[in-house]
């Protein structure tokens, strides 16, 4: 007999509290920040492994329900939110992640599972997920969330990442370049998106995570500029463009 949603939720639930809970903070940087926020944390930190070129494209596909409910969490600032997505690096298909993002008083947590192309096509297409009992927790969390709330595929952000590594602290500062939208959800695989951008030209984010601490050179790197925090997400602000 299968579990019930109640029972996935507690489920879910236990594996978040036993993750840390890791800092985020976003700001909106001009392309000069950018060009000198690269050049300084090129000198102190390493690219991401899987940065071949230093930099690689991020695509995720957002899901929502029927009255929005992420997005108004969003729009409301709730201290709880949780957001479901798909993503893909490079437009690679052998690489597909399903991942559930939870925001809880400013902190964040995030899981994912490994999707294959076909699971991921079924989704696009608004599809549900053929579950198994072997199945890990994130895919049940989505296919019962999805069934609870009919969850459907509703937005694609794309945007181009520097990403920066540091084990100390386990700290990782990305700067996000090029961010667009396009609610054509079933052209996720096209080669091509047809996008247009979320933030004014020359707008680009720094996002600056972290589990303990953020060592002292890299607040000294930061401290050089003038920074002001944001709550941007990506997937409120693609929802708000009227140009999709």
């Amino acid at each position: 007999m299968k579990p019930g949603a109640a029972d996935f939720n507690i489920i879910f639930n236990r594996i978040m509290q036993k993750m840390n809970y890791r800092v985020e903070q976003k700001y909106i940087i001009t392309a000069d920040q950018l060009a000198f926020l690269r050049y300084q944390l090129e000198q102190v930190m390493d690219y991401d492994a899987y940065a071949a070129e230093g930099m690689y494209t991020i695509r995720s596909l957002y899901f929502d329900d029927l009255y929005d409910s992420c997005f108004q969490a969003n729009e409301a600032g709730e201290d709880f939110r949780e957001k479901y997505r798909i993503r893909t690096y490079n437009n690679e298909k052998k690489v597909i992640h399903l991942e559930i993002k939870a925001k809880e008083y400013g902190y964040t947590k995030k899981v994912k599972t490994r999707l294959s192309l076909q699971e991921c096509s079924r989704l696009i297409e608004g599809k549900q997920l053929d579950w198994k009992e072997e199945d890990d927790f994130v895919k049940k969390k989505f296919c019962a969330t999805r069934l609870l709330r009919r969850l459907q595929p509703v937005q694609i952000v794309e945007y181009e990442r520097i990403p920066f590594t540091d084990s100390r602290g386990n700290v990782r500062i990305t700067l996000d370049c090029n961010i667009s939208g396009s609610r054509e959800t079933k052209a996720f695989w096209e080669d091509i998106l047809p996008a247009v951008p979320i933030l004014s030209e020359g707008q680009h984010i720094l996002e600056v995570k972290y589990d303990e601490f953020l060592p002292l050179h890299l607040k000294k790197i930061l401290n050089q500029i003038n920074l002001q925090k944001t709550a941007f997400s990506k997937y409120y602000y693609a929802r708000l463009s009227p140009l999709q």
